[in-house]
């Protein structure tokens, strides 16, 4: 099932990340210019009273990100209208990482097109949801 067919209340496919692992974070801090130890080491965390490392929240954002565009890469003309998302809850080093979303809202614009509305989450392997989001695609 696409957005392009589900229903409102249909939930999308799953996206499965694997454990998150040292290697993974040190990659996404390459990429994003962040090289803070604090978001990367989780001894320097603890050292100034955080609870986890900081870049594995931001990861859970990102993969949240790839969710949605996955669910819109083989729909000609999609585009992803806007996506919001918010850390709920510490990602931590080993974490399974399951990204899930569903059709809330779907409406037409002035000009035809439909605007999609999705709510959308990650969650860890003991179903806690970790990051939350809401994304509005634009189907042509």
């Amino acid at each position: 099932m696409s957005i392009v067919d589900a229903a409102i209340g249909s939930m999308l496919p799953v996206f499965v990340k694997p454990p998150i692992t040292q290697e993974q974070l040190k990659r996404y801090a390459s990429a994003s210019g962040d090289f803070n130890p604090i978001h990367l080491d989780e001894d320097a965390a603890r050292r100034v009273g955080l609870d986890g490392v900081i870049a594995h929240g931001m990861l859970s954002m990102a993969f949240l990100g790839q969710f949605i565009k996955q669910q819109i890469a083989t729909i000609p003309g999609a585009q992803l209208a806007r996506l919001h998302v918010r850390f709920a809850s510490m990602v931590r080093l080993g974490d399974t990482l399951t990204c899930q979303g569903i059709i809330q809202e779907r409406s037409s614009t002035v000009d035809g097109h439909e605007l999609v509305s999705v709510e959308c989450w990650v969650q860890n392997q003991h179903g806690e949801k970790v990051t939350l989001g809401d994304a509005v695609v634009l189907l042509t």
